[in-house]
């Protein structure tokens, strides 16, 4: 089987430098904020020049939600690698549920999790980050409704189901992890526990007849 040839020395030498950058920018996100760290301050903490800085990264908010892309190319790339017999909802939620078991060494060979974890409510919290964060994650889910719509044999353009599906799918992901930011137990066991109760009422939300519901506990 054809392998990838093992990346050179430079090329080594320059993604360790990327992932301190990456390292560095976000300890000091997380620890001081994102408005009152320089670009120069995390050049000096891997103890490199601005000019290199930006030989990796178009600016702060380029470096501070690389893990957030790393994890979305994870997923992707799980998605794609889900048996063609599965619905897409079901190829959806298990790429994310298989992912959470390889995710921590993904994450780790840049950043610690616990960091890669503390990262989201800075995320959160910064208005800046959050509106970036966003677009970035519509523009996933018009990646991920293609790639539903090649695997299902669906022209995207023609027909809305693909994007419905991972509109509803990536709407129940931002929910849990809004909730989760704020939450008091701020670890990856919660964040998957949160996630999956809430893909479970995906079915039973869209199908349930919510009048009836309410009907059923209104007092006699």
């Amino acid at each position: 089987m054809d392998t990838a040839p093992a990346p050179g020395l430079r090329e080594r030498k320059k993604q360790r430098t990327r992932d301190a950058l990456v390292r560095a920018a976000l300890e000091l996100f997380t620890t001081r904020g994102y408005e009152q760290t320089t670009v120069d301050e995390i050049a000096a903490a891997v103890d490199v020049s601005q000019r290199t800085f930006f030989r990796y990264f178009a600016g702060k908010e380029d470096a501070a939600l690389a893990t957030q892309r790393l994890a979305v190319d994870h997923f992707v790339a799980a998605l794609s690698a889900r048996p063609a017999g599965e619905t897409p909802l079901e190829a959806l939620r298990r790429a994310v549920q298989d992912g959470w078991d390889t995710l921590h060494e993904a994450v780790e060979s840049v950043v610690p999790i616990e960091l890669y974890l503390r990262m989201y409510r800075v995320i959160e919290s910064t208005p800046v980050l959050l509106a970036a964060y966003l677009r970035s994650a519509s523009e996933t889910e018009e990646q991920i409704a293609r790639l539903i719509a090649e695997r299902e044999g669906l022209d995207v353009d023609a027909d809305p189901r693909p994007r419905v599906a991972v509109a509803v799918f990536g709407g129940v992901i931002r929910v849990t992890e809004r909730l989760w930011s704020a939450g008091d137990d701020f670890s990856m066991e919660a964040l998957r526990a949160l996630t999956s109760s809430y893909l479970d009422q995906v079915g039973p939300a869209l199908a349930a007849d919510w009048r009836t519901a309410r009907t059923d506990r209104s007092p006699s």
